[in-house]
Parts: structure tokens; sequence; C-alpha cells
């Protein structure tokens, strides 16, 4: 069990939430060429020109996403989580016990991207016909494009649902009981996070299928599968290792499966 520490100053976790900030921007304007040959109707109908409405998202997620990406780092003092890495980029000391592991973090997200995209062999068969198919399934998705996309899952997904909304859990926890959360409380938040990180892909399943049982059980149980093996990173190695087995998971999905011309969620 991690002991509490007192939280350090603001500044270094103002400059971490700015680069983490910068960097989901980034990763949000990455995400278009991806949205564009996945859904180009759906973005036609929006009444502004495509440079405007990039340029807006990736602003909207610089804020939103820093704002989260400072709580996140504040709250996350007292429990032993963070973003060790960066925190030592930008002069500071880690306040976490976390020892990244980029090769396990990498294997770990390449095995579970594979294994989700074998379930996804064996599921696919059994879900209904698709009522708003996309104008290009994963296997005839440009690989190149995949890629850009898989930054945004790696960065701005974790930024919301492990530097965020698992830590969020976690302190309510620590606040409630005025004591350290046990790995109990850990392991709850990590399939909390993971679970919901599934029910956040929901909307653009049923969107395609409908909704289904075996859509909603396919989304879940898959998303969440990556998802715990995220979260696991965070408590564990930091965000850093688990923004790299996310963005590891994605390549597989994304990037291998066009390549391979195999479908994946």
């Amino acid at each position: 069990m991690t002991s509490q520490v007192a939280p350090p100053p603001w500044k270094i976790d103002l400059k971490m939430a700015g680069v983490l900030g910068l960097a989901a921007a980034l990763a949000t304007a990455g995400l278009f060429p991806y949205l564009q040959q996945l859904m180009p109707e759906k973005l036609e109908r929006i009444p502004l020109p495509l440079p405007v409405l990039v340029a807006a998202q990736s602003l909207q997620a610089f804020v939103l996403l820093g704002a989260l990406s400072l709580l996140g780092l504040r709250m996350g003092h007292r429990l032993g989580l963070g973003a060790p890495l960066l925190r030592r980029w930008l002069g500071g000391e880690s306040t976490t016990v976390q020892r990244p592991a980029p090769l396990q973090a990498i294997l770990l997200g390449l095995a579970s991207g594979a294994l989700v995209l074998l379930c996804t062999q064996w599921i696919d068969p059994w879900l209904p016909t698709m009522i708003n198919p996309p104008a290009a399934t994963a296997a005839g998705m440009s690989a190149l494009n995949g890629l850009l996309a898989s930054f945004y899952g790696g960065i701005a997904e974790e930024l919301q649902l492990r530097l965020f909304l698992m830590t969020l859990m976690l302190w309510v926890v620590a606040r409630l009981r005025r004591r350290m959360p046990g790995n109990a409380a850990f392991h709850v938040a990590i399939v909390l996070a993971a679970v919901l990180f599934g029910v956040g892909h929901l909307p653009a399943a049923t969107q395609i299928w409908g909704l289904d049982a075996t859509v909603v059980l396919r989304t879940l149980a898959l998303n969440a599968l990556v998802g715990c093996v995220c979260g696991w990173l965070y408590w564990r190695r930091g965000l850093e290792m688990a923004m790299l087995a996310h963005f590891s998971a994605d390549i597989v999905l994304h990037v291998l499966a066009p390549l391979l011309e195999i479908g994946a969620p």
C-alpha cells in the first residue's frame, strides 16, 4: 500500500497539465483523417469548414483535458498516482513510487490488442446486420490514418479515464475513509474506469448495429479488457506507461488490422 504524501506546489502540476493538454489537442487534430474516412457524410453535415472544426475541437481538448489533467495530478499526489517521467522531465520531484517499465507496457498493450482482435473474429458472426454501416470498416481503413488516431486513444482517452476518472474515484474513497485506499479499492476503480471506457464506445456501436445485447456485451467487454490493462499500469507504472500500452493496443487494432485486412472494433 502506498503511503500518503503532502501535495507539492502547483507550479509543476500546471506545467504538466499544459503539456498534457497540448498533447491532447494535437492528438485530437490527428484523429480527423480517421474520422473523415470512417464517417465522411456526418462530417459534411457539420456547418463549419473542416479546418475551423479541427481547430475548435483541438482548442476544446486543450482547455478541457488540460483542466482535467490538473485536477487528476493534484488528486493523485496523496494516492501515489501520477506521471513520474513527465514530472522529472519538467524538473519536479516524483511524489510516487511508480516504476515505469516501457517494454512491459508495450508488450501488454500489444497482447491486449491482439486478444481483442481475436475475440472480434469469434464474436462478430453473432452480431446483427448493420443498420448504418460505416463508410470504411477497420479492414478497409488507411493504416496511416489508424496510426494518427492511435495517438488520440493513447493520450486523450487516458487523460479522461485514468488520470482523471480513476483518480477521482480513489480520491473520493480516501476522503470518505480518511485514509489511503487499499488494493481492493484500486482494483475496483480499475474495473469501473475500464467499463466506463466501454460505455463511452456504446453510442458509436449502437449507431452501427442498433441496441442489441451482443453489441453491448462486445463493446463493454473488449474495451474493458484494454482498459483494465491500462488501469493496472497507471497504478503500478505511471500514466505514461498506461498511455504507451493504450497506444500499442490501438496500433494492433487500427494499424496492423488494416494492413492484414482484419476487422476490429
